[in-house]
C-alpha cells in the first residue's frame, strides 16, 4: 500500500533555490480560506495576502483604507487553509511608513496573530530602516518596487513607472539595497520589461513580476482578475483564464428562476 507523501512546504529558502535552478515562481493573491485552499492545492508557490483586498473584497478605490486589523483577519483565514504555499502579508498603508519601531510592531502583530510566514512592504531607500529593524527581529521581508499602489496620490496615476533614466536608476539602486539588507524576494510592478530583466540579473534574490515582463524569476496576479471575477480592470499585463463574473451570474439567475417557479427544491432535495 502506497503512503501519501505530504507536499513539501515552500520556504524563503525554496524560492532562492528555485531562482538558482531557473525554476519560475508562481504567486497569486488570496484573502479567504476557501480560495486559499484551492490555490494551495493547485500548487501555487506563494500566496500573497495583498492589500488589494481593499479593492476586490471591500470595494475601495485604492489600497489605502484597509487597516492592519483587517489584513490580519484576511491573513489568518488564508493561513488556516494552507499546507504547502508560503504566505506573505502586505503591510498596509500607515503601518510602517511613519517610523521603524511602528513598522516592527506591525510586522510582529501580523506574524503572531495570523501565523503567516513573511511580510511585504513597498519602497526602497525611504523605508530601509524599517526593513532593517523588521529583519533584525527574524521576520522575513519581501520588497516591492516600481508602481507602488500605496503611493498612488503621490504619483497621481497607475501608469508604467521607471521609463525615465533617473527613476530607472533609483529603482536599480533600491533593488540592490533591498537585496543587501536581506529581503528574500522583490516584487517589480508595472515597469519596462528590459529594466525588470536587468534588475533580475543584477541581484541575487528572486524577482516576482506583475506587468514587468517575462524575465522576472516569477509572476503574480490578483486572483480575482485572473478568474474574471472583476470586470472593469483590463491592463495589458492581465491574462484572464476564466470569466467567473458571467458564469456565477448565470448560475445565480438560474437558481432564482428555479426558486420562483417552485422547481427548487424538488422532492429529492428535501427531507
Amino acid at each position: 500500500m502506497s503512503v501519501h507523501k505530504e507536499a513539501r512546504r515552500i520556504t524563503t529558502h525554496t524560492l532562492q533555490e528555485m531562482k538558482n535552478h531557473h525554476e519560475k515562481i508562481v504567486m497569486l493573491t488570496g484573502y479567504d480560506f476557501s480560495m486559499a485552499r484551492i490555490l494551495d492545492e493547485a500548487g501555487v508557490d506563494v500566496i500573497l495576502v495583498g492589500d488589494s483586498a481593499s479593492n476586490v473584497m471591500a470595494g475601495h478605490e485604492t489600497t489605502l483604507p484597509i487597516t492592519l486589523d483587517q489584513m490580519i483577519y484576511h491573513a489568518s483565514s488564508v493561513v488556516r487553509a494552507v499546507k504547502r504555499a508560503l504566505v506573505v502579508v502586505d503591510m498596509p498603508f500607515g503601518s510602517y511608513q511613519s517610523n521603524p519601531v511602528r513598522a516592527l510592531d506591525s510586522a510582529i502583530r501580523i506574524m503572531k496573530e495570523s501565523g503567516a510566514h513573511a511580510v511585504k512592504l513597498e519602497g526602497g531607500q525611504e523605508v530601509q530602516e524599517s526593513i532593517r529593524l523588521i529583519l533584525s527581529a527574524g521576520v522575513p521581508v519581501m520588497g516591492h518596487l516600481g508602481l507602488t499602489p500605496q503611493s498612488i496620490y503621490k504619483f497621481g496615476t497607475y501608469t508604467v513607472r521607471a521609463r525615465e533614466e533617473q527613476e530607472a536608476d533609483k529603482l536599480k539602486s533600491d533593488a540592490v539595497l533591498l537585496d543587501s539588507l536581506g529581503c528574500f524576494a522583490l516584487v517589480l510592478e508595472k515597469i519596462p520589461a528590459h529594466l525588470a530583466g536587468e534588475v533580475s540579473q543584477s541581484i541575487d534574490i528572486p524577482t516576482i513580476g506583475i506587468g514587468a515582463g517575462g524575465q522576472c524569476d516569477g509572476q503574480v496576479l490578483v486572483t480575482h482578475d485572473l478568474l474574471g471575477i472583476t470586470k472593469e480592470f483590463h491592463p495589458r499585463f492581465l491574462r484572464r483564464y476564466m470569466e467567473l463574473f458571467d458564469s456565477i451570474q448565470v448560475a445565480v439567475q438560474k437558481y432564482s428562476d428555479d426558486v420562483r417557479s417552485g422547481d427548487f427544491p424538488s422532492t429529492d432535495e428535501q427531507y
